[in-house]
């Protein structure tokens, strides 16, 4: 199940695991964030606690989770 394009705020992001979660407007619920999901073609693929993020959301095993997830 995939939801449509939502935006965000990064809430945490460890980039030595290379995950971490980001707190959709609007909800309260957060969504996990991989950092193969991150789609920035310009190196490392990091997020920092703040950013405004746009991504979609899908089901994933474990819930929620983001999918191109792009800096805004």
């Amino acid at each position: 199940m995939t939801q449509g394009r939502t935006t965000g705020v990064v809430k945490w992001f460890n980039a030595e695991k290379g995950f971490g979660f980001i707190t959709p407007d609007g909800q309260e619920k957060d969504v996990f964030v991989h950092f193969s999901a991150i789609a920035d073609t310009t190196g490392y693929r990091s997020l920092n606690e703040g950013d405004r993020v746009e991504f979609m959301v899908a089901q994933g095993q474990k819930g929620l989770e983001a999918k191109e997830v792009r800096r805004v």
